[in-house]
């Protein structure tokens, strides 16, 4: 049964399906797992949701900050962003039971030594931890208040973890972590500003997979968010948001054997800094 995690989607939907062809993915044998940003800034984002819901237990993915900004928009709170695409799912008849869908979707998934997240792992956490903190939030968003949640994610402080954090801060320090983080402090404080590639950052600031000491350092971390990162397939770190929705590729890796596939995507758009 092999294994393919997948980058970004963003709503590109036939750049996914010419990854699968590649592939030559078959649902019966084969899982796909997806690093979050399903939806958003692409032209196809209702046929994305979907495709990937159809998948059932063929597909695992965990939530992207877009995929949070589509959650919160249906339910009127956040704003909308120059370049979202996201009105045909607000639209469709069925969104609803998409965005229930949607919002069910994990944090964090940990199958033996792999490790998935959309963003990043604060350098303090363990493998066990960040799955205990993900279920933390999970469990707001999969339940009764989620829209309250909604109402107060949006922030950047607190900027570092501290296990008395209580309430929303708490919640939003952990979002931010697995949804938004690239950079970070030797003491785990968070930089949400800059976007560039490792070696473009200021002084004091380090991509969070290369703080010294990492305590997720075991297993291996696969993940996305981070387009001009470009394709990393090392021991402990999968990173696979090589740009497709700017022009680049989307691109899979089988986690047994760690071959990469990816096709070209024809969007020629240039990201925001």
């Amino acid at each position: 049964m092999p294994t393919y995690a997948i980058g970004d989607i963003q709503g590109c939907h036939d750049s996914l399906l010419q990854l699968l062809d590649a592939i030559r993915f078959d649902a019966a044998a084969d899982r796909l797992w997806f690093v979050g940003d399903l939806v958003n800034r692409g032209p196809d984002s209702l046929a994305v949701l979907r495709f990937i819901k159809s998948l059932g237990d063929a597909a695992r993915c965990v939530l992207g900050n877009h995929d949070l900004h589509l959650l919160a928009l249906a339910e009127g709170l956040g704003r909308e962003h120059k370049g979202d695409t996201l009105d045909e799912v607000l639209a469709a008849p069925d969104r609803d039971e998409l965005l229930t869908w949607l919002r069910r979707r994990r944090l964090a998934w940990r199958e033996g030594d792999w490790l998935m997240v959309h963003a990043g792992v604060l350098p303090g956490w363990t493998p066990d931890d960040t799955m205990r903190w993900a279920a933390e939030a999970e469990a707001v968003l999969q339940g009764p208040n989620y829209r309250d949640f909604f109402a107060q994610m949006y922030g950047n402080a607190p900027v570092a973890w501290d296990a008395g954090l209580q309430g929303v801060e708490r919640l939003r320090v952990i979002v931010n972590a697995f949804t938004r983080l690239r950079y970070c402090s030797a003491a785990g404080e968070m930089e949400f500003h800059h976007k560039g590639a490792p070696g473009t950052q200021p002084s004091g600031w380090l991509p969070w997979f290369e703080v010294p000491g990492r305590k997720s350092a075991e297993a291996t971390c696969i993940i996305g968010h981070w387009s001009t990162l470009g394709l990393i397939n090392r021991p402990d770190l999968i990173a696979l948001d090589t740009g497709c929705l700017w022009g680049g590729r989307m691109t899979a890796v089988r986690l047994e054997d760690r071959q990469v596939f990816a096709v070209h995507c024809p969007q020629m758009r240039s990201p925001k800094h």
